[in-house]
């Protein structure tokens, strides 16, 4: 019904992920689920009848807990066996299928939020750079991978991208947004360019960080590189030189210091659409990859009327916002774009409160934090404009 919802918006394109223990339920079996392998069937075989093109992510924000209770997850190396596994199999399976694939989700938050992103309960650095270390080589051997099994196969990279503006001229200020901004480009740099950047290798050293890089890992690296680049865009940040100032503020998600040309969501993420456009820029400067945003939206508050109506021109002119300046990056710019999936298509728990009141979707999912509600669906006033959008290719916005 969810798909059929999707497909009456016009989706060409519907950007979701396979979870690793559908298919290897603790992750270290020596055979995959079935179960799990036909209600993947199943789902494309959905997409597919509404001629709707499955993007997929291999993993996201998900890791077999079995694997965290065993080997502490990726801190261990031999994650990259039962990963390399798991991805031969869903690969196989869906060849011809799925022609489009993205590794690991927003890959960079491993630094941000290790066990979110990872299933590792750590903040210490020098666990989370083995973490980070594991996480690249298994991207590069599945791209390797696909690649093998499916010629057609498109694989991306997926990072969470913010792009940091200097909070004044002050050359100090400069430094520091320079070096934030490095936060979200070094998992793309090695994912693209297939070795890791000279920046991060002397910040690793001046933290007494010692990666265990082989030669076998530069291999590795060097020709398992992405075909394109996806991230996600909600926010930018400012940055400071002055360390009294970036402590005592932390603003969009303790990312950065608040931007006072800038209004914020009710969670006080700052909205900037033409950050949308610098982001596009920046990336497509660096690594002249194209490129896909596959996450970009406004979690607010919707309530439903009496006559069943969800109002929320708000999170209309958010989306409306961002994709005049992604208008202007292609057109005016220049930048090779392959396709834009919002978060999200349909009302979920958000991952950053984990609350079903911070709601994304086009469509209400009637559920609610005190455990009430149907599950029952409704259409918000966003997902009648998103389908004229769609179907006037972006001319009707």
């Amino acid at each position: 019904e969810d798909i059929a919802l999707f497909a009456e918006m016009g989706f060409k394109v519907f950007r979701m992920s396979i979870n690793w223990t559908r298919i290897f339920p603790n992750g270290d079996e020596d055979e995959p689920n079935e179960e799990g392998l036909q209600f993947y069937d199943q789902v494309f075989r959905e997409l597919k009848k509404y001629d709707i093109e499955p993007l997929v992510t291999l993993s996201h924000y998900e890791t077999p807990v079995g694997l965290v209770n065993k080997w502490n997850s990726w801190v261990d190396r031999r994650m990259i066996l039962s990963w390399e596994k798991y991805v031969d199999v869903v690969f196989q399976r869906y060849k011809g299928i799925v022609k489009y694939w993205l590794t690991f989700n927003e890959i960079n938050c491993a630094f941000l939020n290790g066990w979110m992103s990872s299933g590792v309960a750590t903040k210490n650095m020098a666990i989370l750079a083995d973490v980070a270390h594991h996480q690249l080589l298994a991207s590069a051997i599945a791209v390797k991978k696909a690649h093998a099994i499916d010629s057609a196969n498109q694989v991306g990279n997926m990072i969470t991208f913010t792009p940091y503006y200097p909070l004044t001229c002050n050359p100090e200020d400069v430094i520091a947004a320079w070096k934030k901004s490095n936060k979200s480009y070094f998992f793309a740099d090695v994912q693209v360019r297939g070795t890791y950047p000279a920046y991060q290798l002397k910040e690793y050293e001046r933290m007494g960080i010692k990666v265990n890089i082989t030669e076998e890992d530069k291999k590795i690296l060097a020709e398992g590189t992405v075909d394109f680049v996806s991230f996600s865009y909600y926010m930018s940040g400012c940055a400071s030189g002055d360390t009294e100032i970036m402590a005592s503020q932390g603003g969009n998600f303790a990312m950065g210091i608040k931007n006072p040309y800038l209004k914020q969501t009710e969670w006080g993420w700052q909205i900037d659409p033409v950050g949308l456009r610098v982001a596009l820029n920046y990336l497509y400067d660096r690594y002249q990859k194209p490129l896909f945003i596959v996450e970009n939206g406004l979690g607010a508050v919707d309530r439903i009327e009496e006559d069943g109506s969800i109002r929320d021109g708000y999170r209309i002119a958010y989306l409306k916002d961002h994709i005049k300046e992604m208008s202007k990056a292609i057109h005016e710019d220049g930048v090779d774009l392959m396709g834009y999936t919002p978060w999200g298509c349909i009302d979920l728990i958000s991952a950053s409160t984990g609350e079903m009141a911070k709601r994304y979707g086009f469509i209400y999912v009637n559920y609610q934090d005190d455990l009430t509600g149907n599950g029952e669906r409704y259409r918000k006033d966003s997902f009648y404009w998103y389908k004229q959008l769609i179907q006037s290719n972006g001319e009707q916005i």
